[in-house]
Protein backbone atom coordinates (compact mmCIF):
# COMPACT_ATOMS: atom_id res chain seq x y z
CA UNK A 1 0.00 0.00 0.00
CA UNK A 2 1.44 3.04 -0.79
CA UNK A 3 0.62 6.32 1.19
CA UNK A 4 0.37 10.03 0.26
CA UNK A 5 0.18 12.26 2.99
CA UNK A 6 -0.22 16.30 2.42
CA UNK A 7 -0.90 19.39 3.96
CA UNK A 8 -2.63 22.83 3.59
CA UNK A 9 -1.41 24.99 5.16
CA UNK A 10 0.62 23.07 7.50
CA UNK A 11 3.45 21.18 7.75
CA UNK A 12 3.97 17.53 7.55
CA UNK A 13 6.21 16.77 10.55
CA UNK A 14 7.51 13.52 11.27
CA UNK A 15 5.30 12.95 14.06
CA UNK A 16 2.34 13.75 12.35
CA UNK A 17 3.45 11.52 9.24
CA UNK A 18 4.39 8.39 11.88
CA UNK A 19 1.15 9.16 13.73
CA UNK A 20 -0.89 8.94 10.60
CA UNK A 21 0.75 5.48 9.19
CA UNK A 22 0.87 3.50 12.74
CA UNK A 23 -3.21 4.73 12.38
CA UNK A 24 -3.70 3.50 9.04
CA UNK A 25 -2.11 0.21 9.64
CA UNK A 26 -5.42 -0.57 11.75
CA UNK A 27 -7.53 -0.65 8.57
CA UNK A 28 -4.89 -2.89 7.16
CA UNK A 29 -5.88 -5.40 9.98
CA UNK A 30 -9.26 -5.61 8.55
CA UNK A 31 -8.42 -5.40 4.97
CA UNK A 32 -5.31 -5.61 3.16
CA UNK A 33 -5.69 -5.35 0.06
CA UNK A 34 -5.85 -1.28 -0.13
CA UNK A 35 -3.93 -0.02 -3.27
CA UNK A 36 -3.58 3.53 -3.00
CA UNK A 37 -4.46 5.97 0.66
CA UNK A 38 -4.15 9.73 -0.07
CA UNK A 39 -4.35 11.74 3.13
CA UNK A 40 -5.04 15.34 2.84
CA UNK A 41 -4.76 17.29 6.31
CA UNK A 42 -5.52 21.30 6.89
CA UNK A 43 -5.58 23.84 9.30
CA UNK A 44 -7.98 26.92 9.39
CA UNK A 45 -8.84 28.88 12.03
CA UNK A 46 -10.28 26.66 14.86
CA UNK A 47 -10.94 23.84 12.82
CA UNK A 48 -8.45 21.24 11.62
CA UNK A 49 -9.42 18.62 9.25
CA UNK A 50 -8.17 15.35 8.01
CA UNK A 51 -9.56 13.54 4.75
CA UNK A 52 -9.08 10.36 3.66
CA UNK A 53 -9.15 8.12 -0.12
CA UNK A 54 -8.32 4.73 -0.14
CA UNK A 55 -8.59 3.12 -3.47
CA UNK A 56 -9.33 -0.67 -3.13
CA UNK A 57 -10.61 -2.53 -6.19
CA UNK A 58 -13.54 -1.93 -7.17
CA UNK A 59 -14.20 1.15 -5.28
CA UNK A 60 -12.85 4.63 -4.07
CA UNK A 61 -13.70 5.14 -0.41
CA UNK A 62 -13.68 8.91 0.77
CA UNK A 63 -13.98 10.23 4.50
CA UNK A 64 -13.36 13.34 5.86
CA UNK A 65 -13.57 14.57 9.82
CA UNK A 66 -12.54 17.98 11.62
CA UNK A 67 -12.30 18.51 15.05
CA UNK A 68 -10.31 21.38 17.18
CA UNK A 69 -7.69 18.79 17.86
CA UNK A 70 -5.57 17.35 14.62
CA UNK A 71 -5.02 14.34 16.09
CA UNK A 72 -8.36 13.92 17.23
CA UNK A 73 -9.81 14.82 13.77
CA UNK A 74 -7.06 11.91 12.24
CA UNK A 75 -8.82 9.63 15.40
CA UNK A 76 -12.15 9.90 13.67
CA UNK A 77 -11.05 9.66 10.82
CA UNK A 78 -10.46 6.17 11.19
CA UNK A 79 -12.83 5.30 12.77
CA UNK A 80 -15.06 6.32 9.72
CA UNK A 81 -12.91 5.08 7.08
CA UNK A 82 -12.71 1.55 9.55
CA UNK A 83 -16.56 1.46 9.31
CA UNK A 84 -16.37 1.61 5.79
CA UNK A 85 -13.76 -0.85 4.66
CA UNK A 86 -15.71 -3.33 7.07
CA UNK A 87 -18.87 -2.72 5.63
CA UNK A 88 -17.20 -2.88 2.03
CA UNK A 89 -15.17 -6.07 2.95
CA UNK A 90 -18.88 -7.58 4.29
CA UNK A 91 -20.74 -6.72 0.97
CA UNK A 92 -18.01 -8.44 -1.04
CA UNK A 93 -18.17 -11.31 0.62
CA UNK A 94 -21.85 -12.14 0.34
CA UNK A 95 -22.49 -12.68 -3.28
CA UNK A 96 -20.89 -16.07 -3.43
CA UNK A 97 -23.25 -18.00 -5.32
CA UNK A 98 -23.81 -21.65 -6.28
CA UNK A 99 -22.82 -22.37 -10.29
CA UNK A 100 -25.55 -22.80 -12.51
CA UNK A 101 -25.11 -26.61 -13.13
CA UNK A 102 -25.35 -27.43 -9.42
CA UNK A 103 -28.49 -25.23 -9.35
CA UNK A 104 -30.01 -27.40 -12.20
CA UNK A 105 -29.29 -30.75 -10.04
CA UNK A 106 -30.77 -29.65 -6.80
CA UNK A 107 -33.94 -28.39 -8.26
CA UNK A 108 -34.83 -31.84 -10.06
Amino acid sequence: MSLTITGRHLEITPAIREYVHTKTARVLRHFDQVIDTQVMLSIEPLKHTAEITMRLRGKDLHCEASDDNLYAAIDLLIDKVDRQVIKYKSKAQTYAHEPPKRQEILAE
